[in-house]
């Protein structure tokens, strides 16, 4: 596997954990509360800190897909 491929990769990984903090953000099951990051912070996960999970992911997406752009040209 070359150095571009696992860059790629990378990207697309980060990209589909994305997703899912934004799925963790409407959906409550074992697999979702397991890749919250609300969980990681300081303070008591509630459903009110729920809500960082949409930022947080959004904030992933948007960075893989630029750093993906950035790659690719």
């Amino acid at each position: 596997m070359t150095a571009s491929t696992l860059n790629i990769l990378l990207m697309l990984v980060g990209i589909g954990y994305g997703v899912v903090l934004i799925v963790s953000t409407f959906v409550s099951n074992k697999v979702t509360e397991m890749f919250r990051i609300d969980t990681f912070l300081p303070m008591r996960p509630t459903e009110n800190t729920r809500k960082l999970n949409l930022l947080f992911g959004l904030f992933v997406i948007g960075s893989c897909v630029y750093s993906l752009l950035r790659y690719i040209r």
